[in-house]
């Protein structure tokens, strides 16, 4: 656990090393089946899984990028970027989204299985029934890792979790336990998620009263608690930018006075959560159907 936290040079060794990364899904799945989801071993195990995730997308050797990145046909061919993580127009990035993973082996191997199906599925089942923070937190971390980039994996992971495994419910869950860092990891993978329009309303549905339930009706006094709520606010932007709807969920939920108490605050020290809600302001006044409603 403390290896797979020493940088890039560490996780590529430990990515590499055969049998490694399925020992430790293979424990996990034990764990789970044993009902046991608690126990330090699994804390450990997700913990270094967690590890092995990080910049995934960037740092995955070639002959996987090449296997996973297939563009589709109707992708220009006058891209003429080489490899597979150099900088892409905005127009291929975004055509990128739907580009669907190959086939899922039923198999995965090492590396291969960071990114499974499978995985996932054990991470959200981590998430609903561990009651060890750790184990929650680095759960909901691998996730947020594994939907972080710009290109198909993280948006297949992202539709696998919503829309496939039914993830929501349980990361909804994780918005109101006590401890900070748990909530500001489910807030962040939350975030990723949004980022997909057409996973945007399923999201809006599931979660967008509870973002705002959590919402502070100030900014909050500690670093962690901040930046959570600055999360808040993008993923809230995310989801409201092109839906009005969505913008009515917001108001209906009574978001509104809140995020403006927060986008009001003077100070510099906290001014990331207040840049944040004025972002969410904006965009909420591009809804011009909405004007009259937001007046009253």
């Amino acid at each position: 656990r403390n290896m797979s936290s020493a940088g890039p040079e560490g996780r590529k060794k430990m990515r590499e090393c055969e049998g490694l990364i399925d020992s430790l899904v293979y424990y996990i799945q034990g764990a789970i089946a044993d009902h046991e989801p608690n126990d330090k071993a699994t804390e450990n195990c997700v913990c270094i899984l967690h590890n092995l995730s990080y910049q995934l997308e960037i740092e995955l050797p070639e002959s996987y990028a090449q296997s996973i990145y297939m563009q589709r046909r109707n992708i220009s061919n006058n891209d003429k970027t080489p490899g597979c993580f150099g900088t892409r127009s905005r127009k291929v990035k975004e055509k990128q989204q739907d580009t669907p993973l190959p086939e899922e082996k039923s198999n995965p191997n090492g590396v291969e299985s960071l990114w499974h199906s499978t995985l996932i599925r054990i991470y959200l089942s981590l998430i609903a029934k561990s009651t060890r923070n750790y184990t929650q937190e680095a759960s909901l971390g691998a996730l947020q890792n594994l939907t972080a980039g710009t290109g198909p994996m993280p948006f297949a992971v992202a539709r696998t979790v919503v829309q496939k495994a039914n993830g929501l419910p349980g990361i909804r869950a994780m918005l109101h336990v006590s401890h900070p860092a748990v909530k500001k990891t489910a807030v962040s993978l939350l975030r990723n998620l949004s980022r997909n329009t057409s996973l945007q309303n399923d999201i809006a549905r599931e979660v967008l009263p509870d973002l705002v339930s959590i919402l502070p009706e100030c900014v909050p006094g500690c670093d962690v608690a901040c930046e959570t709520t600055a999360s808040i606010c993008y993923t809230l932007f995310n989801l409201t930018q092109s839906s009005s709807h969505n913008a009515r969920l917001l108001l209906s939920a009574h978001g509104l006075p809140k995020v403006i108490a927060i986008s009001m605050n003077d100070s510099n020290m906290y001014s990331k959560a207040s840049r944040a809600a004025s972002v969410l302001l904006y965009s909420l006044w591009s809804h011009t159907d909405l004007h009259s409603a937001y007046k009253k």
